[in-house]
C-alpha cells in the first residue's frame, strides 16, 4: 500500500492524495502533525532518497526556527531530530516498499501508482 505522510495544511500533500484518488488508488494517509514516522519507515525512505538529508525541510519555518537551515548536521543526529519532530520533514513523503519520493514529484508518484496497480 502507498503511504502519504503530510499535514492537513500542505498543498503538495493534498495534490498527492488527489493524484492517487484520480487513479482509484487507495493510500494510507499519515498526518505528521499527530504522528511521526517510525524509525524503520524513516530509514527505508531515507535509503530510497539517497540519505536522510533529503527529508529535511530546510526552508520550513520550523527548521529555520531551530537554525537547521544554516547548520550541517550529521546523518544520525538528523535522523533522530526527524523522529523527534516530524514537522521538520519535507512534505509529502510518499512511499511504497523501497520506492519513495519527497515533495511534489509526479514522475515518482506515477511509478508508485503503476507498481501498486501491478501489485509488485
Amino acid at each position: 500500500m502507498i503511504q502519504v505522510f503530510g499535514t492537513n495544511k500542505c498543498k503538495a500533500t493534498k495534490a498527492a492524495e488527489r493524484f492517487f484518488a484520480e487513479r482509484s488508488i487507495k493510500v494510507q494517509r499519515i498526518d505528521l502533525a499527530s504522528k511521526g514516522m517510525a524509525k524503520g519507515e524513516l530509514e527505508r525512505v531515507a535509503k530510497a532518497l539517497g540519505g536522510v538529508a533529503a527529508l529535511l525541510d530546510r526552508e520550513g519555518a520550523r527548521a529555520k526556527a531551530k537554525g537547521l537551515h544554516l547548520l550541517s548536521v550529521d546523518a544520525e543526529r538528523l535522523k533522530q531530530m526527524l523522529l523527534d519532530d516530524a514537522l521538520l520533514l519535507r512534505t509529502p513523503v510518499v512511499a511504497r516498499g523501497t520506492l519513495a519520493s519527497v515533495g511534489a514529484d509526479e514522475a515518482t508518484w506515477k511509478r508508485l501508482a503503476d507498481a501498486e496497480k501491478q501489485g509488485a
